[in-house]
């Protein structure tokens, strides 16, 4: 099993994934004791999709949160680089293309999409992936349309500094542990727990959305910070 590190080298990550596919989506109910789903929703709710509107969930995974977005109205186009996700969400939703979810391969530094593309782009729990997160926001600043809306789902910080340490000292030795049982990859929930712990407090994200111009941006904390949700839009 491939054990992606900090540096977050692309073909380390993408092969972390791809080991860890079939039992992914299992393993977030489970160590997350079904929060996933909560924010699932409040993401599809903050994305807030129109029907006939084109949609890109990016680092979509299996295609969970597409579906749901897709449910909506809108299109979906479920992008990731992980080509194991990929296959696992094509042979469950029996094809590449079905329901109003279309899976296509894609690198968040460099989109195959043309600019001003979507009405809406979204990333849950990937952008902490990538290996350059200035570059993976300007790309989705570029392929969204003037006036449309991007959604952030990410694992955060906890305000309360105790508590933020006390959660801390669960990510380091219990989650991996608990992970490893249902996926028998113990090890990548390691990078899991480091990834998080590695990522930056709200405002600090907020600052860098708003410097490669997204606007209007705010957050909003989910499950007390564990996760949070941020929002911006493109200037028209």
């Amino acid at each position: 099993m491939t054990r992606a590190k900090l540096d977050k080298k692309p073909q380390d990550v993408a092969a972390m994934f791809d080991g860890i596919a079939e039992k992914y989506d299992l393993v977030n109910d489970v160590i997350s004791l079904g929060q996933d789903r909560l924010w699932r929703k409040a993401v599809v709710d903050a994305v807030d999709a129109q029907s006939g509107e084109l949609v890109l969930d990016l680092a979509a995974g299996t295609g969970t949160s597409s579906e749901s977005i897709a449910r909506k109205g809108a299109r979906v186009i479920a992008s990731d680089f992980s080509l194991g996700m990929l296959r696992t969400g094509v042979q469950r939703r029996g094809g590449a293309s079905r329901g109003g979810v279309t899976f296509v391969a894609g690198d968040a530094l460099r989109l195959p999409f043309a600019d001003e593309a979507f009405e809406a782009v979204t990333i849950s729990f990937g952008l902490r992936n990538v290996a350059d997160v200035d570059q993976a926001l300007e790309e989705l600043h570029r392929v969204t349309k003037p006036g449309g809306r991007m959604v952030i789902c990410e694992f955060s910080h906890i305000p309360v500094e105790f508590v933020d340490k006390l959660y801390a000292t669960y990510l380091m030795g219990a989650l991996p542990k608990v992970a490893g049982l249902v996926s028998g990859s113990g090890e990548s929930y390691d990078y899991l727990s480091e990834s998080i712990m590695a990522w930056p407090k709200q405002p600090e994200l907020a600052r860098r959305l708003q410097e490669v111009g997204w606007e209007r941006v705010a957050w909003r904390n989910l499950s007390t910070g564990i996760v949070a949700l941020h929002r911006g839009f493109r200037g028209k």
